[in-house]
């Protein structure tokens, strides 16, 4: 009598490939909506919120290989926000947000893997922790990146970023009700990274 094989880790190998590969494509399509505000125009980016709720809604391991397919594929296509290409990123100020892609979102779905088994309340408290913590870790490297690559001090820094925190509070929200109710339909999504 022959013994069943086990093909439940290569399902989720095959799973966890699909899930990186469609939310790195989201993240790709959102560098491309820019909405300008303001009477200077500046544009509202998706990209950085949306590459933090690859993490929401994976969690950390999926949503870090999230950001670093995103970063690769960034090295051949201009696929960043702008048309911009990752090498053309990380020689110029934005070099930190780039960078803190790698950091932000698998700490943002580190946080939010904890929601399992949670009460509702609960789940949302860690969902907007891990959205914040993720956004405030961009902002950190950000600022970094402009004390290092554009000469900037730390105050001129965190200056420059001040108009943008209105407007990505407000993506982030999104972003964080958008995890809630996928979660909500697919309670299973942070069971394995949860562990």
């Amino acid at each position: 009598m022959s013994t069943p094989v086990n093909s439940q880790p290569a399902r989720s190998t095959t799973s966890d490939i699909a899930y990186v590969a469609v939310f790195t494509a989201l993240v790709i399509v959102l560098g491309f909506v820019a909405i300008p505000v303001g009477a200077l125009g500046v544009p509202i980016l998706l990209q950085n919120t949306a590459i933090i709720l690859a993490g929401l809604v994976l969690g950390p391991r999926r949503g870090f290989f999230t950001a670093a397919l995103f970063l690769l594929i960034g090295f051949i296509f201009p696929v960043l926000a702008g048309g911009r290409t990752t090498y053309f990123a990380l020689t110029s100020p934005t070099v930190g947000y780039i960078i803190s892609y790698l950091v932000a979102v698998p700490v943002a779905g580190f946080i939010a893997a904890r929601v399992v088994g949670k009460p509702q309340g609960a789940k949302v408290g860690l969902f907007i922790l891990a959205g914040v913590v993720g956004l405030a870790l961009q902002y950190l490297f950000g600022a970094i990146g402009m004390v290092l690559r554009a000469g900037l001090d730390v105050p001129a820094a965190a200056a420059a970023q001040l108009p943008f925190i209105p407007t990505d509070l407000i993506e982030m929200a999104v972003m964080v009700a958008i995890a809630i109710s996928v979660h909500a339909a697919f309670p299973q999504l942070l069971r394995r990274e949860a562990r």
